[in-house]
């Protein structure tokens, strides 16, 4: 079963394998995973000034009086922040505080479990680039996610193939959108970021950091167990992790 669901500023797709789940469950399941998502996005938007994270960085309300889920996704960014060796860093963004690149994988992951409760034997959710799945889409296989080629409109970059998460920075709708953190400024140097590995959420500020620190970052990720990164530089080289699957064999690896 595949859906679409607007949501987060973006549209997140669902590819379920319900198994022997029969209709009726599979249908509550996925409306319980896309209530999670409109949920979350209600109090995580830095969009809608209405939003408890909005009012938090307009300092209309202390962090104790958000719901939970903001200083949840607040902490992991600090994590993050220190993990990618201070490129990824909400705090450095105009506006105030801005966890938008942890935030739509934390969100993206919570939205699994209504599938997984409800006994959905595999399922993968792409919010936008950033993809986590469960299971197997056949017995055997694991499932399979393309990476854009910025370069070429329906072109991939690479396949991989999924464990649990893979996150996407790239140039592909917004150009150079992503602010390096020690200048303020677009950064350059690197036209895609993808990070592979067991959290979403770790890996969708991983690739932002990534992205942001114009490759520099890859030693960062290297030297964290279980993920694993590609970066492909705006002058055309491709550079990967020695353990990211599925990268092509003519990367450079380190």
């Amino acid at each position: 079963m595949r859906h679409a669901e607007h949501v987060m500023g973006t549209v997140v797709s669902f590819d379920l394998r319900p198994g022997d789940l029969g209709q009726r469950a599979l249908r509550a399941a996925l409306k319980a995973s896309c209530a999670t998502l409109h949920e979350a996005d209600a109090q995580l938007s830095t969009w809608k000034p209405q939003s408890p994270l909005s009012r938090v960085r307009r300092g209309e309300i202390d962090l104790a009086e958000a719901p939970p889920c903001v200083a949840e996704v607040l902490r992991r960014s600090a994590e993050a922040r220190e993990l990618s060796g201070g490129w990824f860093d909400p705090w450095k963004m105009p506006g105030g505080v801005d966890p938008t690149g942890l935030a739509k994988g934390w969100v993206a992951e919570r939205a699994l479990d209504p599938l997984r409760l409800a006994g959905i034997p595999a399922a993968m959710i792409n919010a936008g680039g950033d993809v986590v799945a469960f299971g197997e889409p056949q017995p055997g296989r694991p499932w399979r996610i393309g990476v854009r080629d910025p370069r070429s409109a329906g072109g991939l970059l690479t396949v991989v193939e999924l464990d649990a998460a893979v996150a996407t920075s790239g140039v592909y709708e917004r150009g150079h959108h992503i602010l390096d953190p020690r200048t303020g400024l677009p950064a350059r140097g690197v036209s895609s970021a993808s990070v592979t590995g067991p959290e979403l959420a770790l890996a969708d500020a991983l690739a932002t950091g990534l992205f942001a620190s114009g490759g520099l970052g890859l030693g960062s990720i290297v030297a964290l167990e279980a993920y694993d990164a590609l970066v492909l530089q705006d002058d055309g080289t491709v550079v990967a992790t020695p353990g990211f699957k599925s990268a092509p064999r003519s990367l450079v690896l380190r």
